[in-house]
């Protein structure tokens, strides 16, 4: 079954009786065709993808599923879909209530004259779940950027900086043919590793921790992946909160199956950092779904109120962050089954010295 009818068998049972996607992603998703600019209208029989002249072409060639059309300044997207709706005596219509702004909900519920009903956990949902191409499509952006992380390794040393070294590892995952980075690489040494998310900056590489957070986009789907490394000899301290963080990865790893809660799987991490003592210095979630887009449903944090299903993807990434002087974050990604998850990441997570 392809995606755009299984948009349409999800919202059979709904309040509305088509669904306007405008989400740049989600049209992705339900279309495989990617463009900055494009509506998508799908009813209980038919589907219909609006694009202006720069994609008509493409689309019309890609798009399996839906009709396309041409939208012009005399013959503008809001006006065809009306006429659509009228024409079918459809008067109760979805939109992404997450994704679409409130001024262009005003503007899309004045063109077509009619109310609009929140329909986003639909789309949602949907993604949430990699059929088995899926699944395929995430494990091969995972071996390019492990590739080319493998490949950047022999670059580090004291003459390179943290914005240099992001730079080389973008170029080594376009140049194996990635589409592009899933998302700007977070590359911080020494000191400046107790930084989540802290952005590469001009200072060398020095000696202490190397966190390398990256990952490639390919095929539109995203890889994402943490690797911390030492340079220089890692004092006792520092070796203890590398291998806790490891095991709590582990042991989020270990309860991770469908039908748990996300919090439950972010629970079996932090306890084991908690008991080591450093519980406060743990303050994001253990993981985040992953797919189109590098951060999606579901989550795995404290505050998570998503159940995983079987099919889900998320990230698995605890860590430890003492400011000012150093931080640990271990990052892979895995795949939940029924009966436990499967890892796609083959990164060894023994702590590299450098």
């Amino acid at each position: 079954m392809n995606n755009i009818d299984k948009i349409r068998q999800a919202f059979s049972s709904q309040e509305y009786d088509a669904l306007l996607v405008t989400d740049p992603v989600n049209r992705l998703f339900a279309t495989g065709f990617a463009s900055s600019a494009g509506v998508l209208l799908v009813t209980a029989r038919d589907a219909w993808f609006f694009t202006d002249s720069r994609y008509i072409e493409a689309a019309a060639a890609a798009i399996e599923h839906a009709q396309t059309r041409l939208i012009t300044k005399d013959d503008p997207c809001p006006a065809q879909i009306k006429a659509l709706l009228e024409e079918r005596g459809i008067g109760r219509v979805g939109f992404e209530d997450g994704a679409m702004t409130y001024s262009g909900y005003l503007e899309w519920t004045q063109k077509l004259e009619m109310n609009l009903v929140p329909a986003e956990k639909l789309i949602v949902d949907l993604r949430v779940v990699k059929t088995p191409d899926d699944l395929g499509k995430l494990k091969d952006a995972q071996r390019l950027a492990e590739k080319s992380f493998e490949e950047t390794l022999p670059l580090i040393c004291a003459d390179i900086t943290e914005k240099q070294l992001a730079a080389e590892l973008v170029y080594r995952m376009v140049k194996n043919g990635a589409d592009d980075k899933a998302f700007d690489p977070i590359i911080v040494s020494g000191p400046r590793s107790s930084m989540p998310h802290g952005v590469p900056g001009n200072d060398k590489i020095g000696d202490g921790f190397l966190t390398i957070d990256f990952g490639a986009r390919l095929d539109s789907w995203c890889s994402d992946t943490t690797r911390t490394l030492c340079v220089g000899k890692p004092s006792d301290e520092m070796i203890r909160v590398y291998d806790t963080v490891l095991e709590a990865q582990e042991a989020g790893i270990a309860y991770a199956r469908a039908g748990v809660p996300g919090s439950g799987v972010d629970a079996a991490a932090r306890a084991v950092i908690e008991k080591a003592g450093y519980g406060e210095c743990f303050g994001h979630g253990f993981g985040h779904g992953l797919g189109l887009e590098v951060h999606e449903a579901p989550t795995a944090s404290p505050s998570s109120e998503d159940t995983l299903p079987e099919g889900a993807v998320i990230s698995a990434e605890p860590g430890v962050y003492l400011p000012g002087r150093f931080g640990v974050r271990i990052e892979d990604v895995i795949y939940i089954t029924g009966s436990g998850c499967e890892n796609i990441t083959n990164l060894p997570k023994k702590l590299i010295i450098l």
